[in-house]
């Protein structure tokens, strides 16, 4: 199973939306609330290449971007492999 970082909001209603797909697909994650620390924030955006909305999603060290990115890689039918499942 591939290790899931996602980088979130409380009130983001585009985190809860890529959360809920990844519970939908049954993986764990670690979420990593930026609004509690500004240094969380800082590392997210070095780590996402700048962008500073949330969500940002890793998987496996691997940036895929936000909740648009993970539903399009889901449509795809690429977001099973990536997560190590199905």
């Amino acid at each position: 199973m591939s290790r899931i970082e996602v980088y979130s909001s409380l009130w983001c209603p585009f985190c809860s939306r890529a959360k809920a797909l990844l519970k939908r697909k049954g993986v764990a994650y670690e979420e990593i609330d930026v609004d509690r620390d500004p240094n969380l924030r800082q590392q997210m955006m070095r780590r996402a290449g700048g962008q500073r909305t949330v969500p940002q999603i890793f998987i496996d060290g691997r940036h895929v971007g936000g909740s648009d990115d993970l539903a399009d890689l889901e449509r795809a039918g690429e977001l099973d492999a990536l997560l190590g499942i199905g």
